[in-house]
């Protein structure tokens, strides 16, 4: 079950915020992204989310260990606080499979609740309403 929340608080598009988010991935600034991340942010690439305000940590091996990944959307779209995102994830420069992907965030008061990574098939584009 797909849930949007309808939330006035943002004072800027929040598929704005999400592509900042993305852009400090793509740059690898742990520090950009911490700056957007709200008290009790989630994300969640698995099953299990991680419960982390302070992810700067995380964000920097993560860095250290894909020296080179790149998150590329083709389609953005939001509905109310929640922003989908559908594209491919490059894990290499030299790389030319893409891990396509569906991500998604939801925004509250200009920061990031969370930041979920699902695999792009169509039962989590049915979940999502985005078929």
């Amino acid at each position: 079950m797909l849930i949007i929340w309808n939330n006035s608080m943002n004072k800027r598009d929040p598929k704005i915020i999400a592509l900042q988010f993305n852009e400090y991935i793509n740059n690898q600034d742990a520090k950009g992204l911490s700056s957007l991340m709200a008290e009790d942010f989630w994300v969640k690439v698995k099953k299990e989310p991680i419960w982390n305000r302070d992810m700067i940590n995380g964000w920097n091996r993560f860095f250290n260990n894909n020296p080179t990944y790149k998150n590329i959307f083709t389609r953005v779209e939001s509905l109310g606080n929640l922003v989908i995102l559908i594209g491919y994830a490059l894990w290499s420069k030299d790389s030319k499979e893409e891990d396509h992907c569906i991500w998604t965030a939801t925004i509250e008061n200009d920061l990031l609740v969370n930041w979920r990574l699902y695999e792009d098939i169509e039962d989590n584009r049915k979940k999502l309403n985005i078929i």
